[in-house]
């Protein structure tokens, strides 16, 4: 999920000089945000569009759970989607329906068992996470129901032979390599600790940065869900001396872990991905969070007008990680709806088959369900908020 671009220390004492970086190395000038394609699909649709009262989509992942921004974020996202096109078309009222997964693995397969068991819901935007796509991928392909995840990063999840699964950002295979030049090109650090978490999601991401980087991944560790002491992790870190660490798991770990770095006088730049880059992370890491930088599949939406205007009004907030994402794909879904799709075996052939513009990326999918194309951005923390940094190059 994430990476960023500068070139500070992760300590209580490091600070920005003028020029965004700690004086080691000059900072990356900051990339413009992507504007949003003249032709970018809108959920609005030509206002004509009629559908059967109870058709319906469905969220499902974490809305109250483990790590549940980032599920809210995406929810949030469909939700403005939904609302859109509903206020556009009088005589095709799409239903949304929620259900919390919580994020875990093994509720993951109940929750989409009863998904598959409504018959009005013909397409879900879901899971949020690797661990609970792949518990449940397999429901969803044996009921012929569309699963479009816009935050699922596992490479694995598509080599299942899934035909219902669809992936809408570059998955960890890309991801991991993208933050090790990060890391390597311009942070300029030869020596690096990654950090896993015991998710689904860290392992097959740990794994791909720790190939990227070869023998820089001088220094390895794990940690545990729900874990608060990482003093002994710490320790192992601080006697390493690295240059940078990369944390692959979630911000509810990641926020503590990077401020007891800190605490400790450890002056690795830190480094986390998508599933760290969330304003809790900021809130949780304290300090720490000022030097703080992320990788992600994900596109910034600071020029996305209209949509961050919808979201703010609908949520209170501004859009966050895989927010655009999520409204991205609840579009096409809405799409297939608008164009006649009635059926679960309709909306498969309609996505399948997809291609289009949406305010993140071009949608075209391949046979397993993994975009032609994908992009990932740096991130960092300025004036205790999340911003874009630079988009890295292959």
């Amino acid at each position: 999920m994430l990476a960023a671009a500068a070139t500070l220390t992760l300590g209580a004492c490091a600070a920005r000089d003028d020029s965004g970086g700690s004086g080691d190395a000059p900072a990356a000038p900051q990339a413009e945000a992507p504007a949003q394609a003249d032709n970018a699909a809108d959920p609005k649709g030509d206002g004509q569009a009629q559908c059967d009262p109870n058709t319906s989509i469905a969220y499902a992942g974490t809305i109250n759970g483990n790590n549940a921004a980032l599920g809210q974020n995406i929810l949030n996202g469909v939700k403005v989607a939904v609302e859109r096109h509903n206020g556009n078309n009088p005589n095709c009222q799409v239903k949304l329906a929620e259900f919390e997964t919580e994020g875990v693995p093994d509720k993951a397969p109940g929750i989409v068992t009863q998904i598959a068991n409504t018959p009005n819901i013909i397409g879900v935007v879901g899971l949020p996470f690797s661990g609970e796509s792949k518990a449940a991928g397999n429901i969803f392909n044996d009921a012929n129901l569309v699963q479009v995840t816009p935050s699922a990063t596992g490479p694995a999840l598509s080599e299942n032979g899934w035909k219902t699964f669809f992936r809408g950002l570059g998955n960890d295979n890309t991801q991991g390599p993208a933050a090790a030049k990060f890391i390597t090109d311009e942070l300029k650090a030869e020596k690096v600790c990654v950090i896993e978490d015991d998710s689904e999601y860290g392992i097959g991401l740990s794994n791909a940065i720790k190939s990227a980087l070869g023998e820089k991944a001088s220094c390895q560790d794990k940690v545990k869900t729900k874990q608060t002491d990482f003093s002994a992790i710490v320790n192992k870190v601080k006697g390493e001396a690295p240059q940078a660490v990369f944390y692959a798991g979630y911000y509810q770990e990641a926020a503590p872990f990077a401020q007891q770095l800190a605490d400790a006088g450890v002056e690795a730049k830190f480094v986390g991905p998508d599933g760290v880059k969330d304003d809790e992370f900021v809130k949780g890491a304290g300090d720490a969070a000022a030097a703080a930088y992320f990788t992600c599949p994900c596109v910034p939406a600071d020029q996305f007008t209209e949509f961050t205007d919808a979201y703010k009004a609908a949520s209170g907030k501004e859009p966050g990680t895989y927010s655009p994402e999520g409204y991205d794909l609840a579009t096409i879904l809405l799409k297939g709806i608008d164009s006649g799709k009635t059926d679960r075996a309709g909306m498969l052939d309609f996505v399948k088959t997809y291609e289009g513009q949406g305010l993140t990326k071009n949608f075209k999918w391949d046979e397993k369900g993994e975009l032609a194309q994908t992009t990932v951005w740096t991130y960092k923390v300025e004036n205790g908020k999340i911003v874009r940094n630079t988009e890295i190059k292959n």
